[in-house]
């Protein structure tokens, strides 16, 4: 199992989705299987659609256009017929309620499956209340010797493809929101680090592993930080974790984590590594709140030679005394940021009066020695 998704992940971790694929979509011919009628009332505007004879392609049909509000039922109607011979097919229904210009799985509204003549197909609907507010479009497919789910992408040779306008009204605004995809993931500038979210509104799939709303961090280690673990665990529904470097190389993944079951955890090493991407989502097209938090193992602090070096007091509310030279050290911030070079073997007192309350790193220059320090205020 994990072999198969590390498979996936390599694969399509960052494929590009387009907007609304549209070219080499749809049928290749204008005669056998068509929609011969489509019709839905809004809550304002009305579609009342008749086909036939057959287009090749996609119907760019967004002029005929509905409002849709969030939380409302709405019924379409669609007629999968023939503008000639009769052969069995599938079709499908989409509307793309989150807006990320794809048909997701999770956003199909109806199937239908037989050989026509056929009465009209009924797809009673509800909105999602958490769907977003704008334009979007509404997808209607027909398939010839089609087998569902079908494709909303797919190439065929008899069939129809359409796209109608909707505008989704009472929904959710999501400006604002950052970690849709790589391009606006979430910045972590420093550890330990925590962040709440519910993923089951204003985001949308943009990474091929599960078909789940997913959110993107972005984090860089800095050279004192040896391995990082990054948990889910206490989050309301069954996660999937992963990171992967810009390249869209996976570092690390996990699915279900022995300490917390269907939630995820997974520690990874930092040692060469540049900025990389923390994605948050569901198994298959699971969704809703979670916590993610990141901590870190820093280089050298459990090693022997530290222990022979003594820091003290620690906790500090302002100075520390060392127990013996480290000749020449730097102090840092937890977050990786450099404060100050020192000289131990000038003095042994090292005043912190100017610094805010917080974790701090002092390092000899040989790497030999680091201690964490806690200055409270």
């Amino acid at each position: 199992m994990m072999n198969y998704l590390l498979g996936i992940f390599t694969c399509f971790s960052f494929a590009a989705f387009g907007q609304y694929c549209m070219t080499g979509v749809g049928p290749t011919s204008t005669v056998d299987s068509n929609v011969e009628l489509v019709q839905l009332s809004g809550a304002s505007g009305v579609i009342n659609y008749a086909g036939c004879p057959g287009i090749i392609g996609v119907q760019d049909l967004t002029a005929l256009s509905v409002s849709l509000n969030a939380g409302s039922s709405y019924a379409l109607t669609v007629k999968f017929g023939t503008c000639s011979g009769n052969y069995a097919g599938a079709g499908e229904a989409w509307i793309d309620f989150d807006q990320n210009g794809n048909f997701d799985p999770y956003e199909s509204i109806g199937t239908w499956t037989g050989t026509p003549p056929v009465a009209v197909s009924t797809f009673n609907f509800l909105v999602p209340v958490n769907a977003q507010n704008g334009s979007t479009r509404l997808r209607i497919m027909q398939r010839e010797a089609g087998t569902l789910p079908l494709n909303p992408c797919g190439t065929f040779t008899w069939g129809s493809v359409m796209d109608f306008g909707i505008t989704i009204g009472n929904g959710i605004d999501c400006s604002g929101y950052e970690g849709d995809d790589i391009n606006d993931a979430i910045n972590i500038n420093g550890l330990p680090y925590s962040d709440s979210k519910d993923n089951s509104f204003c985001y949308s799939n943009n990474n091929y592993v599960y078909p789940s709303p997913d959110i993107y961090y972005k984090f860089t280690p800095n050279p004192l930080i040896e391995s990082v673990t990054a948990s889910l665990c206490g989050s309301s529904f069954d996660t999937f974790l992963s990171v992967v470097d810009m390249n869209g190389n996976v570092i690390a993944f996990n699915d279900d984590a022995s300490n917390c079951g269907e939630q995820s955890e997974l520690t990874f090493e930092t040692a060469g590594l540049g900025s990389v991407h923390i994605i948050v989502e569901g198994w298959g097209t699971e969704m809703g709140n979670y916590t993610l938090t990141l901590e870190a193992a820093y280089v050298g602090i459990n090693e022997e030679i530290t222990e022979m070096v003594r820091v003290f007091p620690n906790p500090t509310s302002g100075s520390i005394q060392l127990s013996k030279s480290i000749g020449q050290a730097e102090l840092f911030h937890i977050n990786g940021m450099k404060l100050a070079t020192l000289n131990t073997d000038e003095s042994l007192n090292i005043d912190l009066d100017e610094y805010q309350a917080g974790s701090y790193l002092l390092r000899s220059l040989d790497g030999r020695v680091t201690q964490q320090i806690v200055l409270v205020k």
